[in-house]
């Protein structure tokens, strides 16, 4: 059973989410809460949290801080964020606090069910084409840290993975792309995870841009 928490100051998004992923025979609302600080409080209480879905936009403690504090927990609940508009300022933050992905809350029933399962199951939520939008668009600009010596590690090939991960490709499009197996990506993708300490495919990306491996494209309106 995936037990999650719904996490948003609006009661109509919580109550209605929460239908939603209840009606699911392998999900499991456990708690919800109505700010980040709320949200801290109810997880410290609940045994096998798996997800949280977090709004962005909230009194008291927002969803970038909030998920800052539970993902450092031991056994900590992988974040999924929650929010009104694809190129949200604060979802690239939210992303390099340790989210594992985001959701508009204008998705669909199907693509919300979906999106907990993934999650799960320890995979990013990066495969949308608006989340390359908004890592192109919010990456820019940025201070990058110090962290071009993550990647020194790594094979020519698993940097050449890392990139195209960044560039949003999946493991079946970069197969296509280097004339591999799927299989061989899999393996290519967790031994790049694992030589640069990163968790998921999301931390993959921000490492990407962050160390210049990937440059941002220039924002385009149009493209939207």
């Amino acid at each position: 059973m995936i037990k999650v928490m719904v996490v948003d100051d609006q009661d109509l998004v919580r109550d209605g989410i929460s239908m939603i992923l209840d009606g699911q025979p392998d999900i499991e609302v456990a708690a919800q809460a109505v700010d980040g600080a709320d949200a801290i409080r109810r997880a410290a209480g609940l045994l096998d949290l798996r997800v949280v879905l977090m709004d962005v936009r909230m009194p008291v403690l927002d969803g970038i801080e909030a998920t800052r504090r539970l993902v450092q927990r031991p056994d900590a609940p992988r974040v999924l964020i929650l929010t009104t508009f694809d190129l949200d300022e604060y979802v690239y933050d939210a992303l390099r606090a340790g989210a594992s992905g985001f959701l508009l809350k204008r998705s669909s029933r199907d693509e919300l069910i979906n999106a907990v399962r993934v999650i799960a199951a320890g995979d990013a939520l990066l495969a949308p084409p608006v989340t390359r939008r908004l890592l192109d668009r919010f990456a820019a600009g940025r201070p990058a840290p110090d962290e071009c010596g993550r990647l020194d590690e790594l094979t020519a090939r698993e940097r050449e993975v890392l990139r195209l991960v960044a560039e949003g490709n999946s493991n079946a499009e970069i197969a296509a792309a280097l004339h591999l197996t799927e299989h061989t990506v899999k393996t290519h993708v967790s031994r790049m995870l694992t030589k640069t300490g990163l968790r998921d495919r999301v931390q993959a990306v921000i490492l990407a841009y962050d160390t210049g491996l990937v440059a941002p494209r220039p924002f385009d309106r149009r493209s939207l």
